[in-house]
């Protein structure tokens, strides 16, 4: 696998450079072709959350009844949202010496795009990332946990809530971390350390050409409220001591997503060198 990850990213730099689109990269969901036309897979069947535009998205409103539908508070189940919640890019706090190294460390060759995005080989997402960036996402909730699924990399994250504490000193980095929730009030928090440093809180998007790493010291809040039936606040709050000088907080509000469930959206590394070959090829063909 490490094999096939060091050969793929030349050849990824390279397609960059021709202007390719990062999304090739992974098993892309059908999108709605048409105004009228839904993508669903037949009788019973919802589509996926990105696969509804607007005017389907608001039938479905009218459809299961969103609007005025009683709700409890700490029930947070559903499909919510179809594109993640992106990190707040207006409030990125000032960084320290080190984190201002490590953010010019992540800076790409290539003006264009960032190739040194481990996106692009594959590399899970990691945690808060999949937060920003997750193409819809669903809470299932259990006595002791509450699991949260991504479509993203079809994926799930635990969130314990049996009482157990954050490990002081985890006993190894991972892609999710550690996260425990419990309810304050209306208000479900979760918390979150553990982060393996190979992923990126987010790519920049002011530029697009650096991303935001993180160290061992990342720790994350979330907090969601769920407001209606139809609509889930949620809070993100980043703090790392070694990279940033206060904490970096994005807000905004999920849609439920009724007519939806998740589907499959995998980055699949054949795939990606079918494609590089082909790109290649053809462009190797317009030049003679």
């Amino acid at each position: 696998m490490v094999r096939r990850q060091s050969l793929v990213l030349p050849i990824v730099a390279s397609i960059l450079a021709l202007g390719s689109s990062l999304d090739v990269w992974a098993q892309r969901p059908l999108t709605a072709s048409s105004p009228d036309k839904e993508v669903v897979p037949g009788a019973g069947w919802k589509t996926c959350p990105r696969c509804q535009n607007d005017k389907q998205f608001r039938a479905s409103y009218e459809k299961y009844g969103v609007e005025g539908h009683a709700f409890n508070p700490h029930d947070l189940s559903g499909v919510w949202g179809n594109a993640g919640m992106p990190l707040d890019m207006k409030s990125v706090p000032p960084m320290t010496p080190e984190g201002q190294k490590l953010f010019e460390l992540t800076k790409s060759d290539i003006p264009t795009t960032n190739a040194k995005d481990g996106m692009l080989i594959c590399d899970p997402l990691g945690y808060p990332r999949w937060f920003a960036y997750n193409y819809g996402v669903e809470f299932v909730t259990l006595p002791d946990r509450v699991l949260q699924f991504f479509e993203w990399g079809h994926t799930w994250r635990t969130i314990w809530t049996d009482g157990r504490k954050l490990p002081t000193d985890p006993p190894q980095q991972r892609w999710l971390g550690y996260a425990v929730g419990h309810w304050e009030g209306d208000t479900f928090v979760v918390e979150g350390n553990g982060y393996d440093e190979r992923s990126w809180l987010s790519e920049d998007r002011r530029n697009r050409i650096r991303g935001f790493a993180h160290t061992d010291e990342l720790r994350t809040v979330e907090r969601y409220k769920r407001t209606s039936y139809g609509a889930l606040e949620a809070e993100m709050t980043i703090t790392d001591p070694k990279v940033f000088a206060q904490p970096w907080v994005t807000k905004g509000t999920m849609a439920l997503r009724p007519g939806a469930e998740l589907w499959e959206y995998f980055c699949v590394p054949s795939e990606s060198d079918d494609y590089n070959k082909k790109l290649i090829d053809t462009e190797r063909q317009s030049r003679k």
